[in-house]
């Protein structure tokens, strides 16, 4: 039981103003607290923003060659510590070892590297007839960040915040912070300019609303739900601050008549619980043609009931699964397939309750449903766990237009030099690469402009 009670503001660790409101965070594997956090207040964050104010002035001026060494000395202070924060991750939030040490820590060195290779070639001024075109820093930047791919969260809004010569107040997830702070931890050791970083602790409500409203925070990025993110917008909106968000997903993968169902069907499977599940972007609505729905079913069950589930720090080959994050999420979850249960849909596999051999963890089974309905509940709402909903359509109803931010042809990977989030209610504005670089950036038009 680690005790991490202070925030990082203005370049030191200071307790809070408001001492002993604090939180356990839980190990989602053996539901037992491994540390303790402060929970902030508005004064903390008020505290935090008038740090990150005072930096813009000297760290917005900074150069583009000084930004990079900046950057690229985080990336090795990172580097050094990858192992930590994989194990961090894998004890906070649930993931497989294997995971976090594959993708979810190493999310962090792509954005960064990302942003350096945007940062090299971009053009923060351009000539039109007599007029300039410049692009400067938005300023200060208010981030809030989930628990489901952490520190990949906070690399794609702190990566182009800092190469853009922006100055930053983070919120991490009240429920997996502990990354956050390690995170803190490498900045200060590589150097980050006081002020530039902060970190403050809490729940959405109380430090989240602060952030969002502050006059001082000229720009919200937000990733989490979409019912949140509404509040985000509707705290910022009196204060007209740019805001960008990573919403809620409930992701189509819709698979033709010519495909190779084998390959595609379990490859679908597979990218669902990826992760428990616990992805914006999980292929959660499989969509099969009506004539081959009972193949699709009986590849999913197969592949469904290959999966192991158990202790997130355990060996072994193949696809596995650890816990979900808690038990609001466990509870939550449990809800929802009881209800596609209810609702009539056809319970291929998995089911309510933890896995027969495992007796504490917010452990999920995985969990396929056929013969879903575009009505039915599971097929509307984000569930946020390893469950898949399977729907027959013939082919004459398969739309040939998709309004969906990503769309990926045969199971193409993502690439991060390409845009990231999503059309309608699962969000606005885009992170990664170019696209989100931008983000972290106002357009200055100067009229008769001479560079003389």
């Amino acid at each position: 039981m680690q005790d991490h009670l202070n925030f990082y503001i203005d370049g030191a660790w200071v307790p809070p103003v408001k001492p002993g409101n604090t939180r356990d965070v839980v190990n989602p594997a053996t539901e037992k607290p491994i540390a303790r956090i402060s929970m902030g207040s508005a004064e903390d964050v008020d505290r935090a923003v008038k740090a990150a104010r005072r930096a813009f002035e000297s760290y917005s001026r900074t150069t583009r060659e000084e930004r990079i060494a900046l950057m690229q000395k985080i990336m090795g202070s990172y580097q050094a510590k990858y192992e930590e924060m994989a194990k961090t991750i894998s004890s906070e939030m649930g993931a497989p070892i294997w995971l976090s040490k594959a993708a979810q820590a190493a999310m962090f060195m792509a954005h960064f590297g990302q942003a350096i290779e945007v940062l090299k070639s971009f053009d923060f001024e351009e000539k039109r007839g007599k007029t300039q075109i410049m692009r400067e820093p938005v300023g200060v930047c208010g981030l809030i960040t989930p628990w489901n791919w952490p520190i990949n969260q906070i690399a794609c809004k702190i990566a182009p915040a800092l190469a853009a010569g922006c100055t930053i107040v983070l919120k991490p997830t009240e429920v997996a912070p502990l990354n956050a702070i390690l995170l803190a931890q490498i900045l200060h050791e590589a150097g980050v300019p006081k002020g530039v970083f902060n970190l403050v602790n809490g729940d959405g409500p109380t430090v989240g609303a602060a952030i969002s409203s502050h006059p001082g925070v000229d720009m919200v990025s937000f990733t989490g739900s979409t019912r949140a993110g509404i509040q985000v917008a509707q705290n910022a909106a009196p204060t007209v601050k740019r805001v960008t968000q990573e919403l809620g997903g409930k992701s189509a993968n819709i698979i033709l008549d010519d495909a190779d169902f084998k390959t595609a069907v379990a490859g679908g499977v597979q990218n669902c619980f990826m992760n428990s599940g616990q992805s914006c972007n999980a292929p959660t609505r499989m969509l099969v043609p009506q004539s081959r729905h009972a193949e699709a079913i009986a590849i999913a069950k197969a592949t469904a009931e290959s999966i192991k589930v158990g202790d997130p720090f355990a060996g072994g080959n193949g696809l596995n699964l650890g816990p979900v994050v808690s038990k609001v999420q466990f509870d939550k979850i449990q809800g929802l397939i009881q209800k596609g249960i209810d609702e009539g849909a056809t319970l291929v596999t998995g089911g309510v309750g933890r896995p027969e051999d495992l007796k504490e963890g917010y452990y999920v089974k995985p969990t396929v449903f056929g013969n879903v309905k575009n009505t039915m509940t599971i097929a509307r709402e984000e569930i946020f766990g390893p469950v898949l909903s399977i729907l027959p359509y013939h082919a004459k109803s398969v739309a040939r237009r998709l309004r969906t931010g990503n769309v990926h042809l045969n199971g193409a990977q993502l690439a991060f030099d390409a845009p990231f989030g999503g059309y309608k209610q699962s969000g606005n504005g885009r992170e990664w690469g170019v696209n989100g670089f931008e983000e972290f950036l106002e357009t200055k038009a100067v009229f008769g402009y001479s560079a003389e």
